[in-house]
């Protein structure tokens, strides 16, 4: 052990000798307990930035802690490999997407490497690796023949600068999420897997997750967004036809005074034509299909249609509106409007002049009048001026309307969700092809599974002009109809890149499969991931297409079912999201010149000054805020752990730890801080994911032993045992957090066995009791005097020794002592 601490050397010594030794590989073995430890995979952009370092040493600070605690683990590592940026690269740089991504994901590997990451590098795999993606396009056929998979004409988010289809989880505060660009609405084929099928049981599964932060299972319900209300039908006037609605508020239907449409339903033009309004309402479509989702819900604009329906309980006339603000997504399209109890078209109504009527009121508050109401009355109540329901509360209304539609003829009970399909076509190049052909005389092949995989072909050009290059190959998309043997083309889509993040984490399972997509022995060994690490932008984005993908997969029998019956089969049982680093008040980004390079802080202090920095300066579910004296602090506490073990080396290598000598006063007291900080430690790591509290632990140990550490060992035999055994632990509990200088220390004084054997340390309950506590005593309230005593002292003696002290009895002063309180171990109280 030298002198001085050099961590590159340190660093790269280890490295080499843990892939040597194979020391992170690992295989199924149904003899011991597994843990599936895994961070969500990085997209390989160029470089690893902070915050990908943060989020790997969470992953593999746990990775590491649970090996020492026995457990079998696996902690893998891929590459999220298709995507724009790759494209963007091909048109900025001249460098084909392939040869950019290959390039970018050997560097970033490199990185990762230099981070001590224990990762089993023989799992690693690469979405672009046609190997990989052939699975997604079986996957994708039996999901069309199970009619999972289809087809159809849709309204789609449209980023114009990608120029391709973004879903609408993509879409951010109505900017495309990849390049920012403002998002537009368009007409277009697209493909589509019916998640929508699944809703329900993504919804139960949720109360499942119990290892799962509340916020994002209230992003994860909110977004499938379950509904329970009426479908009413609305009879056109002077045509033949009607609207179909849903309403969660049935109670409302006899407040409704007109209809609003979303500006894409076929009625408005239809109901429009031929009529004065045709010019008004062709203007204001265009109008609002111009604008983003986001503006469009902000607005209240709306014009009439020239059409009216009938109500279908008064049979009153009610104009027809299109309305900016409600949207096809939601419903049919098609909204009862109902102003006294809906602000939205509370404002609707006044800004248009049409009339508001009450039908609920609030219990046990003077009665409402419509025409001085300030804003809409959306609570429950009682209702009124709505016939025969008269007087009923809102909920038995809701029942009673409902059952008087479905026994009518004119409504039915409906669930509805927020929730929608699942549209996977991209029109770009980078990304794996949809296995399907298009044949005049058959339609819609799927490509043979013995064909497969559909591979992407290399001489594609990149012009920046748009689209998909992949339409203009013409060797790719001329092809021959599986069925019939006539000329067919291909589909020139490709498919949404969070398909292939969708089963990453189940084809980890089965590194260097090429018969099969899974070994279903390994994933009933290895499902569920036990500890999933990432960042909370994708509660909704990446986690619940993994959860759906995990369903599916079981249904077409793709893997088994590792759950209890009856029990949601779900990927992730823990998930732990990690904020972002930022710096001078905002996030890192190459934008606003905050990057601080990782590669920067491993040459300048290393590796593990890097790692411990990631993960002391914040709790890891909260934004870490970069400092330059956070960096200094983590290196200057490696340098100093370093040095005592360096300057007592010759005593602390090979001593015998605590329990061999006759412990003393010191030796007692300093064991009990080990042991108090081996259970604190545990907890930090194991159950509150804590990790700079627990490395804050460490510390406080350190300071406890540190002075004590001279060339020569104590005299005290007990201290000198009981320091070996506190440095001993500090490298091991500090071993999943700086792997590298623990392993080096441990090597020169550990216990004979290498670090990668070593157990996590156990609390010894018995160290834990203390042989003295102070008692503090007061005097009507206010502290005046203090005493040591044994733990168990009884209370009378605890009284005793109170009033004997001489500050206490200056208090008295011969007064009588009216009422005592005795807590044994902490305060006697003494009212005078």
């Amino acid at each position: 052990m030298e002198h001085r601490y050099d961590p590159h050397a340190v660093e790269q010594r280890w490295q080499a000798r843990w892939d040597a030794d194979g020391a992170h590989e690992v295989r199924t073995d149904a003899s011991r307990p597994k843990f599936y430890c895994l961070e969500m995979f990085p997209y390989p952009s160029g470089r690893i930035h902070m915050g990908h370092v943060r989020n790997y040493t969470i992953g593999d600070v746990i990775a590491r802690q649970r090996r020492m605690r026995g457990f079998n683990v696996m902690h893998p590592i891929g590459w999220d490999a298709f995507g724009m940026p790759a494209e963007n690269a091909a048109i900025e740089r001249g460098a084909h997407p392939a040869e950019w991504t290959r390039d970018n994901i050997a560097y970033m590997r490199a990185q990762l490497r230099r981070m001590g990451f224990s990762y089993d590098w023989r799992r690693e795999l690469a979405t672009c690796d046609p190997g990989y993606y052939r699975w997604e396009q079986r996957f994708f056929l039996a999901m069309l023949e199970r009619g999972l998979a289809y087809r159809k004409k849709s309204i789609v988010n449209w980023c114009e600068r990608c120029q391709t289809v973004l879903a609408n989880e993509q879409v951010e505060d109505g900017k495309c999420w990849r390049c920012e660009s403002s998002v537009r609405e368009r007409d277009l084929e697209q493909w589509f897997l019916r998640i929508t099928a699944y809703a329900d049981e993504l919804l139960a599964g949720c109360d499942r997750l119990a290892g799962w932060p509340e916020k994002v299972l209230v992003m994860q319900r909110h977004w499938i967004g379950r509904s329970v209300g009426a479908e009413l039908r609305f009879a056109l006037e002077g045509r033949e036809g009607e609207i179909l609605v849903f309403t969660t508020r049935p109670d409302t239907v006899f407040g409704a005074t007109f209809v609003s449409l979303a500006v894409e339903h076929p009625l408005v033009a239809a109901l429009s034509r031929g009529t004065a309004q045709e010019a008004a309402v062709d203007a204001f479509v265009r109008e609002v299909r111009a604008k983003t989702p986001e503006e469009r819900a902000e607005g209240k604009d709306g014009v009439f249609i020239g059409a009216y329906c009938r109500h279908p309980l008064t049979g009153e006339r009610l104009p027809i509106y299109a309305a900016s603000f409600v949207l096809m997504a939601y419903g049919a399209g098609a909204v009862m409007a109902v102003p006294c109890h809906d602000q939205r078209d509370f404002e609707f109504a006044g800004t248009h002049g049409i009339p508001k009527k009450l039908v609920v009121q609030p219990e046990g508050e003077p009665p409402l009048d419509p025409t001085h109401m300030p804003a809409a009355h959306e609570g429950p109540g009682r209702l009124v001026g709505s016939g025969e329901f008269d007087g009923l509360t809102s909920d038995e209304a809701k029942a009673r309307i409902t059952a008087a539609a479905e026994a009518r003829g004119f409504g039915r009970a409906a669930t509805q969700y927020r929730l929608r399909d699942w549209g996977v076509s991209r029109q770009r190049y980078w990304g794996a092809p949809i296995p399907v052909v298009y044949c005049d005389a058959c339609g819609i092949v799927p490509v043979p599974d013995a064909e497969l995989p559909v591979v992407l072909p290399v001489d594609a050009e990149f012009t920046g002009s748009g689209g998909s290059p992949l339409a203009k190959l013409e060797h790719f998309v001329r092809t021959s109809c599986p069925t019939c043997g006539r000329e067919a083309r291909r589909e020139t889509d490709t498919f949404d890149t969070f398909m292939e993040s969708s089963w990453y984490f189940l084809r980890y399972t089965a590194p260097g499969e090429a018969a099969r997509a899974f070994d279903g022995e390994a994933i009933r060994y290895w499902l569920p991931v036990d500890q999933y690490v990432g960042g909370v932008e994708h509660a909704v984005l990446h986690l619940l297409y993994a959860r759906f993908f995990t369903k599916v997969l079981r249904d077409l029998g793709e893997i088994p079912d590792w759950e209890e019956p009856g029990e949601s089969l779900e990927p992730f049982g823990n998930l732990l999201t990690q904020g972002m680093v930022i710096k001078d008040g905002a996030k890192m980004s190459k934008s606003k010149g905050n990057v601080v390079d990782p590669d920067y802080l491993v040459e300048r202090y290393g590796a593990d000054t890097a790692r411990l920095f990631s993960i002391f300066a914040a709790p890891p579910e909260r934004d870490l805020e970069w400092s330059d004296q956070g960096v200094e602090g983590a290196s200057r506490f490696l340098h100093r752990i370093w040095r005592i073990v360096a300057r007592g080396r010759g005593w602390l290598a090979g001593a015998p730890a605590a329990g061999s000598a006759a412990p003393s006063a010191d030796a007692r007291v300093l064991r009990r801080l080990t042991h108090k900080t081996i259970a604190r430690v545990t907890e930090d790591v194991e159950r509150r994911s804590h990790f700079n509290t627990a490395v804050a632990a460490v510390m406080e140990l350190v300071n406890g032993y540190a002075e004590r550490i001279r060339e020569e060992a104590p005299a005290d035999d007990g201290l000198g045992a009981a320091i070996v055994e506190a440095v001993r632990v500090t490298i091991l509990l500090l071993a999943p957090f700086v792997p590298h200088i623990a392993s080096e220390i441990w090597e020169e004084i550990g216990d004979g066995r290498p670090l990668a054997a070593a157990p996590w340390p156990e609390a010894d309950e018995a160290a834990l009791v203390q042989d003295e506590v102070e008692m503090v005593v007061q005097v009507n309230g206010k502290v005046r005097g203090r005493f040591t005593a044994a733990p168990d002292t009884a209370e009378d003696e605890l009284l005793v020794r109170a009033l004997a002290d001489p500050k206490v009895q200056a208090q008295i002063a011969g007064k009588p002592v009216r009422k005592t309180h005795v807590v044994p171990g902490r305060l006697v109280s003494l009212v005078v």
